[in-house]
């Protein structure tokens, strides 16, 4: 493929890089996306259920979903495109991972630059005294858990209609600003801010390169897109 071995070069040569990831590296390791037409968990869609809104309605009913997925995650396992991100990121004097995954597998794989846009379902955050903790025990004893001041405690990640974490888009823009190349992998950048960091790069004067199963909006302006599980070709593209 001519296009792999122009597009390793220029990532071989790269000081900088940066990195999107999306549900679909996640999906390689068995992980659901919880969304779109088979996103349905007893009737009730993601979009139902990742609100402010449902939290202050029906906490409970909000925290079982989320205690099922962290059950299902719980059995997954990095797969060679999380490895292979940190390889790069060993290699390279410049690297940032900007994800929107919230199952911590870049985590398990190894990665530490990290930047995580819509947080971290393996986090807990009490909606009182605002304290956070980790918390990996499957299924959680107790629903809905609380916090040691007494408050309700909520999932460590963004919902729908939320802002980001405070300074975390700057971050990523910077990082997607000064990378020499900017990795797309699977994601089909349709939800922002983040989806808006692909079209910024290219902007700023980095090489994009999209790896994804099925080509998305971007398809047509990125540098090189390649339709492939990124498991497959992002070891082959290092």
């Amino acid at each position: 493929m001519v296009n792999l071995d122009q597009a390793r070069e220029r990532l071989a040569r790269a000081r900088s890089v940066a990195v999107l990831t999306g549900a679909g590296i996640s999906a390689e390791s068995g992980i659901p996306t919880f969304r779109g037409a088979g996103g349905l968990w007893n009737n009730f869609r993601a979009e139902d259920l990742a609100t402010p809104e449902a939290f202050a309605r029906d906490p409970r009913l909000v925290w079982e979903w989320y205690n099922w997925r962290r059950e299902l995650i719980a059995k997954a396992a990095p797969n060679p495109a999380h490895h292979a991100l940190v390889r790069l990121e060993t290699a390279k004097p410049h690297f940032t991972l900007i994800t929107q995954n919230i199952d911590g597998l870049h985590d398990l794989a190894g990665s530490g630059k990290m930047l995580k846009l819509h947080g971290d379902i393996w986090r807990l955050r009490c909606t009182e005294c605002g304290a956070q903790w980790p918390d990996r025990r499957t299924p959680l004893p107790k629903l809905p858990p609380h916090c040691g001041c007494g408050g309700l405690a909520r999932p460590g990640v963004v919902w729908f209609g939320e802002a980001l974490p405070d300074g975390m888009m700057k971050e990523a823009e910077h990082a997607a600003e000064s990378a020499e190349v900017f990795l797309v992998i699977g994601t089909s950048a349709v939800v922002y801010p983040a989806a808006g960091l692909v079209p910024f790069a290219k902007q700023s004067g980095a090489i994009v390169i999209e790896i994804n199963t099925e080509t998305t909006s971007f398809s047509p302006i990125v540098d090189f897109s390649f339709q492939s599980p990124a498991g497959e070709l992002l070891p082959k593209l290092l």
